[in-house]
């Protein structure tokens, strides 16, 4: 197996390093043969690589202890779908999954523009390739998958009891393909610049790609986050980890280009700054694989110390250095075709939400590496704690909160006096109302911006729920349709629009579950032995008795609360310890009882031998639409990137022609 894995990441790189020097040549006039053969290399990359992955899952599953990757991640006990999730568990083995889906990806960019985008493909090819030669030397000679051990142990030391989770089978794949899908529109801005092919074909072609690296992205982090609840007993799903915000970084700088790509297609701005936010988002990709393989921070989702480190420096300085300044050198192609004639205007609102999200991207970013300047500059490491991430990504997120409403109801170019009185007075009406309740219920000294938090996503949703009806409105009043079907049929011609419009929907879920799980968290301390009782934010818990069970794999001890509202028993809750045999590893097993307005979040911290209990008990409002939210925004991007009917007439996202033939 050894063999063969390293046989097949060999071939792998030369014939990416072929394919690079194909595409290259190719652009000279008369050679679209040698074109065809860098494309069959990317195929045929594709090939060796899937060879390779394969293998190195055979050696999990039949428990091959002479790799090293197979005896220190693996172990003939642990179950087969982990024996699976052990591969991305190393270091080498998570480089083999980055290189096997960028090789997957390359060779479905390829098939897909056989017939398109000519004069892009050779540059396309040539960066994509030279992206999977990078990560092809590392697997080849700095970080093998496949190497061997010179005394073969009888058993493997087996998979962190941490990743030994259903969420962690699914979050560092779909963060990987966010991470390498980003690659994708990184090559095609590449292209763009070096062919001095400017116009929007670059931008309508990596659309579907940015969507869907964003949307992995973001259920990557959504589930990390799902993890991180469920697994680290500390009553919380986020906690401005390095590795958390290597995935935050870029998804945050990929939704700016997502917004600020509509004001180019529309009025031929921005043109330099997409550029810069592909290049940006691209990098920031590229230092979240540094952060997590170098061994400079700490984390629980790193891995360790490392060699790899100033391999991905050197390579993200290749990147920047190169990307840069090229396009510095095509500065005057980019030059827009209209400017900024309104603050009051759509293309000024995307423009704010651009400089909030690059700037809440660039505070996440000095938060993480000031350790790293700190230790190097004065020799002592200063720790950045979650209170600075708090207080800078809060009013930030509400201000990003507030835009997703207004941005939709404003008319691009300059906004009248009326059509702001037209559009707002409803929102800001329903806001108002909203906001009465909360002053009546709310201790606003304390909670304040919880408080608005909630009354900023009523005013999002009213907005939102405004460009529904007036669209549903007009196709219904063009007649021969119902109302149901007028909604279908409007949302059916124009799924970009009302996917984003759905994928807002999800952002206000989204705020409302934060605002309630950080402003109106009870947390408290109890010991009880059997028998005995507490009370906590309205509830009391009874320790009912522990139980304790072992098998080969591992011991359980737990203890069970029975948790009561008055006289009714609303639940009956287990929270434990799970020790490990293979190396006494202890694993917190949470308990968390989820209702719609809050979840109760029982984490075990003690059971002595003679029965007494010590258990932190969290009462988390609305924890779980923020799980919700990450189902709607998923939904909604789908819907934005799913291609129309093919008989569907094409309008613009921003104004349907239904509606503008429709009467005021």
């Amino acid at each position: 197996m050894s063999i063969l894995g390293r046989a097949a990441l060999l071939l792998a790189l030369v014939v990416a390093v072929y394919a690079v020097a194909m595409a290259l040549l190719s652009r000279r006039p008369g050679r679209r043969a040698w074109e065809q053969s860098a494309e069959r290399g990317v195929y045929a990359v594709f090939g060796f690589t899937t060879v390779a992955i394969v293998t190195m899952w055979v050696a999990l599953a039949t428990d091959a202890f002479e790799l090293r990757n197979v005896a220190e991640y693996s172990s003939s006990t642990l179950d087969a779908q982990y024996k699976v999730t052990a591969l991305w568990g190393s270091q080498a083995g998570s480089l083999l999954l980055w290189a096997w889906i960028l090789s997957g990806f390359s060779a479905l960019v390829v098939a897909t523009n056989r017939s398109r985008n000519r004069q892009l493909m050779p540059i396309v090819t040539a960066v994509l390739m030279t992206i999977a030669v990078f990560f092809l030397g590392l697997l080849s000679f700095v970080s093998s998958p496949f190497e061997t051990l010179a005394t073969v142990p009888a058993e493997g030391r087996g998979l962190n009891p941490l990743l030994q989770n259903p969420y962690m089978q699914a979050h560092p794949p779909m963060l990987y393909l966010g991470f390498v899908g980003l690659s994708v529109p990184f090559a095609f801005a590449m292209a763009a610049l070096v062919t001095r092919k400017l116009d929007t074909a670059w931008i309508t072609s990596v659309r579907r790609w940015t969507i869907f690296s964003w949307l992995f992205l973001g259920v990557g982090i959504v589930l990390g986050a799902k993890w991180a609840y469920e697994t680290l007993g500390w009553g919380g799903y986020w906690a401005w980890d390095p590795v958390e915000n290597a995935a935050f970084m870029p998804w945050l700088v990929a939704t700016a280009f997502l917004h600020s790509v509509m004001v180019q297609e529309r009025r031929g701005m921005l043109k330099v700054w997409n550029m810069v936010l592909v290049i940006l988002a691209f990098t920031l990709c590229l230092f979240g694989t540094f952060l997590t393989r170098s061994g400079i921070i700490s984390s629980v989702h790193a891995f360790g110390e490392s060699t790899l480190g100033p391999f991905f420096l050197a390579f993200i300085a290749l990147v920047l250095v190169g990307s840069v300044a090229l396009l510095i050198t095509r500065l005057p192609l980019l030059r827009s075709q209209h400017t900024l004639e309104s603050y009051v205007s759509r293309e000024a609102v995307f423009l704010f939400n651009n400089l909030l999200l690059v700037g809440l991207a660039f505070a996440v970013f000095w938060g993480t590496v000031f350790p790293v300047i700190s230790e190097a500059v004065r020799g002592e490491k200063i720790t950045v704690g979650q209170g600075y991430y708090d207080q800078i990504a809060t009013p930030i997120g509400v201000a990003l909160l507030v835009l997703t409403g207004i941005g939709p109801l404003i008319a691009w170019r300059k906004a009248s006096v009326a059509q702001l009185r037209r559009r707002f007075v409803a929102p800001l009406t329903v806001a108002a109302v909203a906001a009465v309740p909360l002053l009546l219920l709310t201790d606003l000294p304390d909670e304040p911006v919880a408080a608005g938090t909630v009354v900023a996503g009523v005013f999002v949703t009213a907005c939102i729920a405004g460009e529904f009806w007036r669209g549903t409105k007009v196709r219904h009043a063009l007649g021969g349709v119902s109302w149901p079907g007028a909604f279908v049929n409007m949302v059916a011609r124009n799924r970009r629009r009302y996917g984003g419009y759905a994928v807002h929907i999800g952002v206000v879920v989204l705020f409302i579950g934060f605002a309630g799980s950080k402003g109106f968290v009870t947390e408290s301390d109890i010991a009880l032995r059997e028998g005995d009782r507490a009370d906590v934010a309205g509830y009391t818990f009874v320790n009912e008795g522990s139980t304790s069970s072992r098998d080969d794999h591992s011991s359980v001890v737990s203890v069970q609360m029975g948790v009561f509202r008055g006289d009714e028993r609303v639940a009956t809750m287990r929270p434990g310890v799970e020790t490990f045999a293979v190396d006494e590893t202890r694993n917190s097993m949470v308990a968390i009882d989820t209702a719609p307005t809050r979840d109760l979040y029982l984490f075990l911290s003690q059971l002595t031998d003679d029965g007494l209990a010590r258990v932190t008990v969290f009462v988390n409002p609305l924890v779980v639409w923020i799980w919700v939210a990450g189902v709607i925004i998923f939904l909604g991007g789908l819907l934005a990137a799913w291609p129309g009917p093919p008989s569907a007439r094409r309008e613009r996202a921003d104004s349907p022609a239904a509606e503008r033939r429709a009467p005021a």
